[in-house]
């Protein structure tokens, strides 16, 4: 059954930041639903079903609280909080997409999803935190992220990223060119999101004298990072002995982050990764904390995490047939 509810907005809201230019968000939300919205100043008024409009009315107050927080709301605001509320999760769609982690160059990094925040919220409060999950879900990017923050805020001084180098067999004295000639290309993407929270021109001058690290996994070996606040990238491509080697290095006043994709192993001869199985070893340690982030926290383009979907489905029937072909 039909019905028409109205709530009102409060008046030290810019309705141009609430609604959007040309009320874009405001079609947004309408288009969203099957009820109706409507807004004339500050009053909003939802014809249709009544749940829905419940729904709508604590969309516009997650809304209403970004705003008031100074946040610049965006479709992708709207449509990622519309997803949250739908889905019913424990936390509030404003205390997620609000959640202030680097300012950098004119713009905010924030979490996008509920897992996330969890993700960003385990780092704040773990010494080890494992992000694991596909393509596109901001593990490293995050992480990156706490990173500048921590180094920023003096909690720690230096950062060190690094990434094993699968495809050289981590032998990098067979490859010619100088050391970074041979390194780089296993190490761009790290590379990559630096420049997007540091001033590049001050890259050079933070890796010359250390304060920034970014080095392949063998260049680990023997060494004990203290201070330092500690980035593995593609872990799913270590060993378990490489992984182990690595683990060990942490030193006092550190903090490590491991990230990869157990779905993309590209390790030699069909070894066992070492991502794979760290977590039936560590998962019962007190300050190491597992973080799974899914299709759902894809945060590229919205039709990486359609693709990834598709590939998880195609790979599940890939599965089910060989297991009818074997019986």
């Amino acid at each position: 059954m039909s019905e028409t509810h109205s709530f009102t907005v409060p008046t030290s809201i810019p309705m141009v930041a609430l609604f959007g230019p040309n009320d874009e968000f405001l079609r947004q939300i309408d288009d969203a639903f099957d009820s109706t919205v409507h807004a004339r100043g500050n009053e909003i008024t939802v014809t249709g079903d009544a749940s829905e409009a419940a729904l709508i009315e604590r969309l516009f107050d997650e809304l209403v609280a970004m705003v008031g927080t100074g946040q610049t709301l965006s479709g992708e605001t709207v449509n990622r909080s519309i997803e949250m509320l739908r889905a019913e999760t424990q936390e509030r769609p404003a205390d997620v997409l609000s959640l202030n982690i680097l300012s950098s160059r004119g713009r905010t990094i924030r979490p996008k999803t509920v897992n996330q925040k969890k993700y960003v919220d385990a780092i704040a409060d773990h010494t080890v935190v494992f992000g694991i999950g596909p393509a596109g879900t901001g593990k490293t990017y995050l992480a990156m992220a706490k990173a500048v923050q921590s180094l920023q805020d003096k909690e720690v001084s230096r950062i060190i990223l690094t990434r094993p180098a699968v495809e050289a067999g981590e032998r990098l004295g067979y490859l010619p060119g100088s050391l970074s000639e041979k390194i780089d290309p296993y190490l761009r993407p790290l590379y990559d999101a630096l420049h997007d929270m540091i001033d590049p021109e001050s890259i050079p001058r933070l890796l010359a004298s250390g304060t920034i690290e970014v080095a392949p996994l063998a260049y680990m070996r023997g060494r004990t990072l203290n201070d330092a606040f500690i980035i593995l990238d593609e872990a799913q491509n270590t060993t378990a002995e490489q992984m182990k080697m690595f683990l060990t290095r942490l030193g006092f006043g550190s903090q490590m982050v491991v990230t990869g994709d157990v779905t993309q192993v590209d390790l030699p001869g069909g070894a066992r990764s070492g991502l794979r199985i760290v977590q039936e070893i560590l998962g019962d340690l007190d300050d190491v904390q597992f973080s799974h982030l899914t299709p759902h926290d894809v945060v590229r383009h919205q039709l990486v995490g359609k693709i990834v979907a598709a590939y998880d489905s195609f790979e599940a029937r890939q599965g089910a047939d060989s297991a009818r072909a074997r019986r």
